[in-house]
């Protein structure tokens, strides 16, 4: 049975209608969402990807979920049109302990603040902030050893958890907790060097097939993102929405997840629900009138919408 006989096609819709709160980016027709290389694929399978498709997953992301989709009909002995797969064996994930994992962290990151400098890490770490992430930009080696040492140095005595955005080698000689690293950078970092120095890894993600990647390294978290529309950073996916958070948390529930991209207060209790541990905010932040009140309302407004909270 080809893909574009009339179950195909009634499947892929009823899936895309079924599952609506997943679309997002440019949204297809049945028609556009059929690629000739389908027509080898199971009537289901074909359907699946079409629907993703549909729906605006980019390609690789259609990909892994309809890849998930055919493992998950067999274990479940049939196909469910309202089961959308979150159980990561599914996936291939490995989520029991191993020895390439990267050091662990807290499960909930708290509220993870985004700063430019080193000077806005010791205000956010004396106003108590739980995690903090340095994002210096900067093409000067000196320059950037200098702000991650003085970064390290001001969340000394505290609480605070910091980690470094792109800087890893600054990250180890400095002593910093933890780096994060993006897509485009992790091809570049020495893996083995930043897991034997100890540090905590932070991988950036935004959808399925990066998903799957970042975890292959075993990280301590994962950030997805972008949820909501950002101008900090041009993306090359469209915001992921809050019906994909839902789905990527429920997938990846075995790690620390942080939500990040364009997240405002009146976001937080929706974003909470979706069972990511933390949430990351940069203008929420440093754009506010008064940083450390934003920081405890923001705070505030987490735990009260934490399952277990208050």
């Amino acid at each position: 049975m080809t893909p574009n006989t009339a179950p195909a096609v009634h499947i892929a819709n009823e899936l895309a209608l079924h599952h609506a709160a997943m679309a997002a980016g440019a949204t297809l027709a049945y028609e556009q969402a059929v690629h000739s290389s389908d027509a080898g694929l199971s009537t289901e399978h074909a359907a699946v990807l079409q629907a993703c498709r549909m729906l605006g997953f980019i390609e690789h992301d259609a990909q892994c979920v309809a890849n998930a989709w055919t493992i998950q009909t067999t274990r479940m002995g049939g196909f469910s049109m309202a089961d959308w797969p979150t159980h990561a064996p599914d996936f291939g994930l490995q989520i029991e302990p191993s020895l390439d994992d990267f050091p662990t962290c807290p499960k909930a990151l708290d509220l993870y603040v985004v700063v430019p400098d080193a000077q806005w890490v010791s205000r956010m770490a004396a106003a108590g902030a739980k995690t903090i992430q340095l994002r210096f930009k900067s093409d000067d080696n000196d320059a950037i050893h200098r702000e991650v040492q003085r970064a390290v140095h001001a969340v000394k005595g505290t609480p605070s958890l910091l980690f470094i955005n792109d800087h890893w080698q600054a990250a180890i000689d400095e002593g910093a907790y933890g780096v994060h690293l993006g897509q485009e950078d992790v091809d570049d970092a020495p893996i083995a060097l930043l897991r034997q120095s100890g540090l905590r890894l932070g991988l950036s993600t935004h959808g399925y097939h990066e998903m799957m990647r970042a975890a292959a390294y075993r990280p301590s978290y994962l950030a997805m993102g972008a949820v909501f529309p950002t101008t900090l950073k041009r993306m090359e996916t469209a915001p992921q929405g809050l019906g994909r958070l839902n789905a990527y948390a429920k997938l990846m529930h075995h790690m620390s997840l942080v939500a990040i991209g364009g997240i405002s207060e009146a976001h937080v209790p929706l974003v909470m629900q979706s069972g990511v541990g933390s949430l990351a905010v940069v203008r929420a932040i440093t754009g506010a009138n008064d940083p450390e009140l934003a920081l405890r309302s923001l705070q505030a407004l987490m735990g009260k919408h934490t399952p277990g909270g208050c």
